[in-house]
């Protein structure tokens, strides 16, 4: 009797409450514009600059200039939230995406372009971090792990839909209506987001200042580092003063905002005392690491189909499905387990699938079977949907409240910064090997893959040591 009155206890808690799961479900829908959007531009980028009449060089602030954008709108985001409540920020970064979205599809030449995807970065900069916020307050910091596996989801459909419907549009409509299709979905997002999100009232810090000088600071070190890491991709190597130059002023900028913001005792823009939880500040070296996990190889994989395969830009996108199915068997069982288990092992687990699915890439040739490559997609992606998620879980677990915001810009920094310099570092060296190979010569370009995909291995093997800091099971779950 004992035993079922246990087990019907552990059932109850473990059931969701069914506002936070409206909740997710509506973030889920709001976060799908940016997150399809970005893969779908990708996938667009050479038809746009024919259509435009632009260069490679130009062309490519239509992608630089969004996350740029993003970069300078993350940090005021904690602000905002404590500032107008999370659900007022929420909704208006909404109208800010979907109104340069419009104005992106209307577009006339290459600098119009430019400077509507910079508004759709401000957008998507102040909705993903206050996204993150809203859903860890309203649940009190319970069942992150499978709140978490929830708001993934358009993260993992990104991979899956975002080339292929990219490259459908591309080949049968124009190009403009990468950015029409975001139209519905936002506003869709914002009548949701009206009808059902709670009105969370600001935090008890709602009248303090904007950190001006924190601003000043954080914004462009984080843009700046940015910039700097892209351009290691475009100057095939580290050693040019484009990449070093921004480099040195992002990273002084970045030290000078750590130093203002632990000395500053009233309202810092990020509470830099949240790295003294050992979670905390374990889960976003994580971040980092995973990011260039992630997002090296997303930039390797297509690459490598069309460069070494001769495969078309849809039909890469097709070959590319099984590592997003992958992503998906595992995302729903995982954020439950890492609420009952904690995250250790089952980050420790996802970075040897990870690397198992990764080392087939790092052998194949011109002629590797597709079969054989589509299996290791599929326990590659199986990896990568067990990894953010209880790294996520781990990072909120114990924080206040008023730390959340904090902590959702910090997070959101640190996996931008790494995805940058996993995806700059790994096509700096897949280049660099291309150079000093004939490039007419097909096995020499599949050996500069092979090259580039050991690196991404080695990244992942490097990404284990943090994780054996991450607490095994749950531990001050609840938000204060």
């Amino acid at each position: 009797m004992t035993k079922n009155k246990t087990t019907v206890s552990k059932l109850q808690k473990e059931k969701l409450d069914p506002l936070v799961l409206k909740v997710a479900i509506i973030l889920v829908i709001g976060s799908l514009a940016p997150l399809l959007d970005s893969t779908m531009v990708n996938v667009a980028i050479k038809t746009i600059a024919s259509d435009l009449k632009s260069t490679v060089s130009v062309i490519q602030w239509v992608i630089t200039g969004y996350v740029l954008a993003m970069g300078i709108a993350v940090p005021v985001s904690g602000w905002a939230d404590k500032r107008f409540g999370g659900k007022r920020v929420y909704m208006f970064s909404l109208l800010v995406f979907l109104a340069g979205s419009v104005l992106s599809a209307l577009s006339w030449n290459i600098d119009s372009l430019i400077s509507f995807r910079l508004l759709q970065g401000v957008g998507a900069g102040l909705m993903i971090p206050t996204l993150q916020t809203l859903l860890v307050q309203i649940a009190g910091g319970r069942n992150l792990g499978r709140l978490m596996s929830i708001v993934s989801i358009p993260a993992l459909m990104g991979p899956i839909l975002g080339p292929v419907l990219g490259g459908v549009i591309v080949n049968s409509l124009s190009w403009r209506w990468i950015f029409y299709i975001n139209i519905p979905i936002c506003i869709v997002a914002l009548l949701l987001a009206w009808w059902g999100l709670p009105t969370n009232e600001p935090s008890n810090n709602s009248k303090q200042p904007l950190d001006i000088l924190g601003i000043l600071l954080l914004s462009p070190a984080f843009a700046i580092l940015i910039y700097g890491i892209t351009q290691m991709s475009s100057h095939g190597s580290i050693n040019s003063s484009e990449v070093i130059v921004p480099l040195v002023i992002g990273l002084c900028l970045m030290g000078a905002f750590v130093v203002y913001a632990l000395s500053k005792k009233i309202f810092p823009l990020i509470d830099l005392h949240l790295f003294k939880s050992r979670n905390f500040s374990v889960s976003n070296v994580l971040f980092f690491l995973s990011g260039i996990v992630t997002n090296g190889a997303m930039l390797l994989l297509p690459l490598y189909y069309q460069q070494v395969r001769g495969e078309s830009i849809l039909f890469t996108g097709l070959l590319l499905i099984p590592q997003g199915i992958g992503m998906l068997l595992t995302r729903s069982w995982v954020g439950r387990l890492a609420d009952r288990i904690g995250s250790r092992i089952i980050v420790i687990i996802s970075l040897v699938v990870i690397m198992i699915g990764t080392l087939p890439f790092a052998f194949a040739g011109s002629d590797t079977n597709h079969v054989l490559l589509a299996v290791a997609l599929l326990i590659r992606g199986a990896g990568l949907g067990g990894l953010l998620i209880p790294i996520m879980a781990s990072a909120y677990r114990g924080l206040s409240r008023d730390q959340v915001p904090d902590a959702s810009i910090a997070t959101r920094i640190l996996q931008t910064i790494g995805g940058a310099f996993g995806s700059a570092i790994l096509a700096t060296i897949a280049q660099h090997q291309l150079s000093s190979s004939y490039i007419s010569d097909i096995q020499a370009v599949a050996s500069s893959y092979n090259v580039a995909f050991w690196w991404s291995i080695g990244f992942t093997v490097i990404a284990i040591i943090p994780a054996l800091l991450l607490p095994v099971r749950k531990n001050g779950a609840a938000i204060r």
